[in-house]
């Protein structure tokens, strides 16, 4: 997790370095941090038995970290804080980052549980049914090439595919991830309502309902136009049927999405007005942890 407030910050990262923790750092109206803490997958959750976070499957090529590892994750950490006295009232903004690329599938009737989740119980316990697919394809997943392909041929190539959103077909990318779950288990497809980035996944948990993509994070998917900060059809009705809504509207990286959802008012003390701003990849993310001090000072973060 890594998190920024107005006044104090607390915010999870979901994923966190090489897949294997979830992170929180609250930090004051002067930037100091006043607490950071984090959550290992494997050592702290180790009933869910991952390596690294994730699961390596037997054909080398589909990794995947399930979805409600995270959400326990995200609630042991809460109650770390919560232990140690950390004052929730005083947080005024939270947001986060995730890895880019994954993506987690909500099922039909999940936005309800979301909002309606009692405080009486851990999250995990109430989303636990609420995900068509429990293993989230991730961004180490290849197991996508055939999907790539055809996502290059229906638009008319790679090169037009990079004009429309600004890469080739990456077989990590989320469009193609889409794809293949539509094309192998079209029944879960069906039964799905929502798509989320991990991103805009972990930004729901806080919101109580399902957040928007971010542009940012958006542009690593194979299907946004990042010219015009829409979806592309084209590219879209390549990958599955009715993908439009079931992945919303996106919205500007700097979006106040609203208030923070009663649940954590109720369980752990966060103030009512507590705002959630969009939450965003961990590559843009990368920007907030360098010190850029100089206004002609230029950043450049490539990954390969």
């Amino acid at each position: 997790l890594y998190g920024v407030t107005r006044l104090a910050c607390c915010f999870p990262y979901v994923g966190g370095t090489q897949n294997k923790l979830l992170k929180v750092i609250a930090i004051d109206e002067q930037l100091r941090v006043i607490y950071e803490d984090n959550v290992h997958f494997d050592k702290d959750l180790p009933e869910f038995k991952t390596q690294g976070g994730v699961y390596i499957h037997s054909d080398r090529l589909t990794v995947t970290s399930p979805v409600l590892m995270w959400v326990k994750a995200l609630d042991m950490i809460l109650e770390k804080m919560r232990s140690s006295g950390f004052n929730f009232s005083q947080v005024r903004a939270l947001s986060g980052a995730g890895q880019q690329h994954g993506s987690v599938y909500w099922k039909k009737g999940s936005m309800q549980i979301l909002k309606d989740a009692s405080s009486e119980l851990p999250l995990h316990q109430s989303l636990k049914a609420c995900f068509s697919v429990s293993n989230s394809p991730i961004w180490m997943d290849s197991s996508t090439a055939s999907q790539c392909s055809a996502l290059e041929k229906a638009v008319g190539g790679a090169q037009h595919l990079a004009s429309i959103t600004g890469s080739r077909a990456y077989e990590r990318f989320t469009g193609n991830q889409i794809a293949k779950i539509y094309s192998q288990n079209p029944e879960v497809y069906m039964q799905t309502e929502r798509i989320s980035l991990v991103s805009s996944f972990a930004a729901s948990l806080f919101l109580g309902t399902y957040a928007p993509i971010d542009y940012s994070d958006g542009s690593g998917m194979n299907l946004l136009q990042i010219w015009e900060k829409v979806w592309s059809v084209s590219c879209l009705d390549a990958c599955a049927p009715g993908l439009k809504e079931k992945l919303g509207c996106p919205v500007p990286s700097h979006s106040v999405l609203g208030p923070i959802s009663p649940y954590y008012s109720q369980r752990y003390g966060f103030s009512p007005d507590c705002k959630v701003v969009a939450f965003t990849g961990d590559n843009p993310g990368e920007m907030i942890k360098h010190d850029l001090d100089s206004v002609n000072t230029l950043m450049y973060v490539l990954k390969f």
